[in-house]
C-alpha cells in the first residue's frame, strides 16, 4: 500500500488515499462504460443498417450534455459532490440494468436505443462535471492536481484502450446484451469507492445569488479569461469536426474493411491505443515538471493541427495496414489537445468556479459532439463516410491553424 507521504515523483496523486480509491473505482467503471458504449452502437447498426442511425444514438447520447451540463455546473457548486456522485452513478446503474434486460429478452429496438441511449446522457450531464470537479478534493497536496488531472485522462484512454477491444470479441461471442450486463456490474466499484472516500462533507451553500446569476458569472469568468476562453473554443471545435469520426466506425469495419464486431473492436481499440500513451505522457509528465503549462499551450496547438492531418490520412486509407496506425496517431492527438486543454484550464481556475467552468468544458467537447454525430451521420449517408470525414480533416486544420495564430498573439 502508497503511504500519503511516500516518494512518488512521477505519479505524485497517488499519495493520496482518496485519489487512489477513486482512481481504482474508475477503472472498472470506465471499462463497463466503454464496453456498454461499444455495444450498443453496433446493436443500433445490426438493427438498422443505417449511418443516419449511427448518428442518431451519438446524437441521443450527448445532447443532454449540451443542455443540461451548463446549468448543472451551477448546482455542482453548491452540493456536495460525493453523494451527487453516488446517486449519479446508481441511476447509471439502473439504465444499464434495463438495457440488459431489454436487449436480452430480444425487446430491444432502434427507438429504445434512441431513449436510452438519452437517459444515459442527462445522468453524464450531471455526472461529468461533478467528477472532474470532485477530484480537487481528493488530492492532499494541491500541487499534485495537474497529475491527477493527467491520470483522469489516462483512466478514460486506458478503458477505452481495453473496453473496445473487449466488447468486439465478447459481442462477436456472447452478443451485445452480456456487454451490458458486465456494465452494470462495474458500476459496483466505483459506488464502493465513493462509499470508501473520506473528505470533509461540502455543505449546501445558502447563497442569495438566483442560479441566472450564477450562470452568467461563471460564463462571464470563462469568457474574460484568454487561456481558459481559447482552450474552450478549440476544445468545441474538436467536439464538432474530430470525434463524430467514432460514429462511422462501423460503417467503415463492415463496409470499407468487410469486417465484423471484431473489426470494428479493433478500429476503436487502435485509437484507444494511443489515446493511451498521450495520456501516460501527460500523467508523467505533470508529475515531473515543476511549471505544468510550460511548453503544454505549445503542445496542444501542435497537436491539433497534427489531428488534422491524421483524421484526413484515415478517411483516404485503403486498408487496414494503414487504418490501425492513423487511428493510433489520432487518438493520440486528440488526446493530447482535449486533455492538454483540460489541464490548462482546471490549473487556472478558481476553485468557487470551479464547478462551473468545468461543466462549460463538458459542454464544449462532449456537448457540441453531437451536433457533430447527427451531422457527419446524415451526410454520410448522403456523400459517402470518406468524402464526410475529409471534410471534417479540413474544417479541423482550419480551426487549429487560427488557435495558432490566436496563441502566438497572445504571446507576442
Amino acid at each position: 500500500m502508497i503511504g500519503e507521504n511516500a516518494q512518488m515523483p512521477s505519479l505524485p496523486a497517488l499519495r493520496s488515499r482518496n485519489y487512489r480509491l477513486f482512481f481504482a473505482g474508475q477503472l472498472v467503471s470506465l471499462t463497463g462504460t466503454w464496453m456498454q458504449q461499444i455495444a450498443m452502437v453496433w446493436l443500433a447498426y445490426r438493427l438498422t443498417d443505417s449511418a443516419a442511425m449511427l448518428g442518431l444514438v451519438g446524437f441521443a447520447s450527448q445532447i443532454p450534455i449540451l443542455l443540461f451540463s451548463t446549468v448543472a455546473g451551477v448546482w455542482n457548486d453548491r452540493v456536495d459532490r460525493r453523494r451527487l456522485l453516488i446517486w449519479t452513478q446508481t441511476a447509471a446503474l439502473t439504465q444499464a440494468l434495463l438495457l440488459t434486460t431489454l436487449t436480452f429478452f430480444g425487446a430491444i429496438q432502434a427507438e429504445w436505443l434512441v431513449a436510452l441511449a438519452f437517459v444515459l446522457g442527462c445522468i453524464n450531464a450531471i455526472d461529468l462535471p461533478a467528477r472532474q470537479a470532485f477530484v480537487a478534493q481528493l488530492v492532499t497536496n494541491k500541487t499534485d492536481l495537474a497529475n491527477a488531472i493527467g491520470l483522469n485522462s489516462f483512466l478514460m484512454n486506458g478503458t477505452r484502450f481495453v473496453g473496445p477491444a473487449l466488447a468486439g470479441l465478447l459481442v462477436a461471442t456472447w452478443g451485445e446484451a452480456f456487454c451490458f450486463l458486465l456494465n452494470a456490474l462495474s458500476y459496483g466499484a466505483v459506488l464502493l469507492a465513493l462509499r470508501a472516500i473520506r473528505v470533509a462533507p461540502k455543505a449546501d451553500k445558502p447563497t442569495d445569488e438566483s442560479a441566472w446569476l450564477s450562470l452568467k458569472s461563471g460564463l462571464h469568468y470563462a469568457h474574460t479569461h484568454a487561456a481558459i476562453r481559447r482552450a474552450l473554443w478549440l476544445v468545441a471545435g474538436f467536439g464538432l469536426f474530430v470525434t463524430p469520426y467514432m460514429i462511422l466506425m462501423p460503417l467503415f469495419a463492415r463496409e470499407i474493411f468487410a469486417g465484423a464486431a471484431d473489426t470494428y473492436g479493433f478500429l476503436v481499440a487502435s485509437a484507444g491505443a494511443g489515446s493511451l500513451c498521450a495520456a501516460l505522457w501527460l500523467a508523467l509528465r505533470a508529475g515531473r515538471t515543476a511549471t505544468t503549462t510550460q511548453g503544454l499551450e505549445t503542445l496542444v496547438a501542435r497537436a491539433a493541427l497534427c489531428g488534422g492531418v491524421a483524421l484526413g490520412g484515415f478517411a483516404l486509407t485503403p486498408g487496414l495496414v494503414w487504418a490501425y496506425p492513423l487511428l493510433m496517431l489520432l487518438g493520440f492527438c486528440v488526446v493530447l489537445t482535449v486533455a492538454g486543454s483540460n489541464t490548462l484550464i482546471s490549473i487556472s481556475v478558481a476553485d468557487t468556479y470551479r464547478g462551473r467552468v468545468m461543466a462549460i468544458f463538458s459542454t464544449a467537447f462532449l456537448g457540441i459532439a453531437p451536433l457533430g454525430s447527427l451531422v457527419v451521420g446524415v451526410i454520410a449517408e448522403t456523400v459517402g463516410v470518406r468524402s464526410t470525414l475529409l471534410g471534417c480533416a479540413l474544417l479541423t486544420l482550419l480551426l487549429s491553424a487560427r488557435h495558432a495564430w490566436l496563441l502566438r498573439q497572445a504571446h507576442q
